[in-house]
């Protein structure tokens, strides 16, 4: 059993699901992402949690040109296969209340977007790498462009820029490497082990980070994401969210740093700055965002960069806390884009100031509501509450080796706090007080939303009181490319 069951199954149910009617497709895009997701668990009932990569396929694809098919799993693939394959099923379960013009084309895309990303995750080849970087942006752009809001062709076509100038960058950045690697290949492996000088490194640097922090994205090259998360469909907000940012993420872990490890040591403590400046700068525009979709877009940008920061601390226990914390933020924001898309189709506004006591109405979902918005805001035995802990502790980590560092680490940590003042405030103001002429008729969840919502709260809690089997997939993994690297930070 190798790792292209996982990204074909997703190639063949995307064509099947693309010709089949209305009213069909969604149940055949669930059935095949049920069946995906499956299958994912059986690959993680036989996967041993050490440093070797497992499950791997590899074999000739262009082969006069050092191009293989070789992809494989680890302890930090493992766990956004997990993301990936947990999340689409919930993307598609969510959609159920939704009528699309052209249903087979959109679930069509959906599933080879997934495809893309699971190719993302698992490459172990350079060039594989970035066709499946490419291969997961041409859905999103299609679904955003046929489906999303009334702004939705300037909007995309700001994206696509934004992501495709970033991925030329990479693509230079891989075809200089295979130009350094004496054999002339794209495994990964013979990457890592290129010696260039630190000039040379920064340069390489610099080519994947324009890419992945485009993607995560990192201010400042987040302009394109509040517009792009408003516009597209919901299901398009939450595979942007969920799961296509944790692309540049990952790809700083496997890609960027192992790399470019003198060029990371030369700009890390920029990329530090730049990630606290965008946790601040997001938080504080959260506070004045009257549109409630908007608010969580800007609330994901402040939690991606404590991730950042997490990262490019560079201590195990900071990347650790970025392996599960990714999980908990795909889990929390897709929650939350679900709970402001049932906001919206019931009452046709995500206006804050004209909503109020839906409380009072609807008790099932108001504390759905409340349980996403506590493991958002990482409430102790929530989720998220795992994940922001330990990356906190990897920032304080890097700060205690540069004390002049530590009121930055402090500065990060405001995210706490800043994201339980807008998430609460948020949910004061849409949640309780008197209903008035238009919450008054919002009913109650059931059905396809039910199932939904109750699955993301059951998620939220379990992780948040047990994360070790989370924590334990990646541990030794983590652990192995830190050592690996043998970077000098200190």
């Amino acid at each position: 059993m190798t790792v292209s069951i996982l990204i074909f199954l997703p190639v063949v149910a995307a064509v099947i699901v693309a010709l089949l009617k209305n009213g069909i497709a969604k149940h055949a895009a669930l059935f095949f992402s049920v069946a995906e997701l499956v299958i994912a668990g059986l690959f993680l009932s036989k996967f041993i949690p050490d440093a070797t990569t497992q499950f791997a396929i590899d074999v000739p694809w262009i082969p006069k040109f050092g191009i293989y098919f070789s992809a494989g799993i680890d302890g930090i693939s493992m766990v956004m296969v997990l993301l990936t394959t947990l999340l689409v099923p919930l993307i598609v379960l969510s959609t159920y209340q939704h009528k699309y013009n052209n249903e087979g084309a959109f679930y069509g895309l959906i599933l080879f977007m997934q495809a893309g990303l699971l190719v993302v995750f698992t490459a172990l080849d350079g060039f594989l790498f970035y066709v499946g970087w490419e291969a997961a942006l041409i859905p999103i752009y299609f679904i955003c462009a046929l489906w999303g809001g009334e702004n939705r062709i300037r909007i995309t076509i700001k994206f696509f820029i934004y992501t495709f100038a970033g991925s030329l960058f990479m693509l230079v950045g891989i075809i200089y490497l295979y130009l350094q690697s004496p054999g002339k290949t794209y495994d990964i492996h013979e990457f890592y082990r290129i010696g260039l000088d630190a000039k040379h490194q920064s340069l390489v640097f610099w080519a994947f980070f324009l890419a992945f922090a485009i993607k995560m994205p990192l201010f400042p090259f987040h302009t394109w994401q509040p517009d792009t998360y408003t516009e597209a469909p919901t299901a398009g907000t939450m595979l942007l969210s969920g799961i296509m940012l944790k692309m540049g993420i990952y790809g700083v872990i496997r890609w960027l740093i192992p790399n470019a490890p003198l060029g990371f040591v030369h700009w890390q403590a920029l990329v530090m700055i730049l990630a606290v400046i965008g946790i601040i700068y997001a938080s504080l525009i959260a506070f004045n965002q009257k549109d409630g979709k908007r608010l969580v877009a800007y609330s994901s940008i402040a939690h991606v960069g404590l991730i950042a920061a997490g990262i490019f601390a560079w201590t195990e226990v900071g990347v650790q806390g970025a392996m599960i914390q990714m999980l908990n933020h795909g889990i929390n924001v897709v929650g939350m884009f679900f709970i402001w898309d049932i906001i919206s189709r019931r009452l046709n506004t995500r206006d804050i100031s004209q909503l109020g006591g839906i409380a009072k109405v609807a008790p099932k979902f108001s504390i759905a509501f409340l349980i996403i918005v506590l493991g958002t805001v990482g409430l102790p035995l929530t989720n998220g509450f795992v994940g922001e802990f330990l990356l906190l502790n990897g920032v304080f980590e890097y700060s205690a080796y540069h004390y002049f560092n530590i009121a930055l680490a402090a500065v990060a940590g405001l995210t706490i706090i800043f994201g339980a003042v807008y998430m609460l405030r948020m949910y004061k103001n849409v949640m309780q007080g008197e209903t008035n002429e238009l919450t008054a008729t919002f009913t109650d969840i059931s059905g396809s939303e039910k199932l939904t919502l109750c699955i993301i709260c059951m998620l939220i809690i379990a992780i948040g009181i047990y994360p070790h089997p989370i924590l334990h997939i990646s541990e030794a993994a983590v652990n192995n490319l830190i050592q690996t690297i043998k970077i000098k930070q200190y």
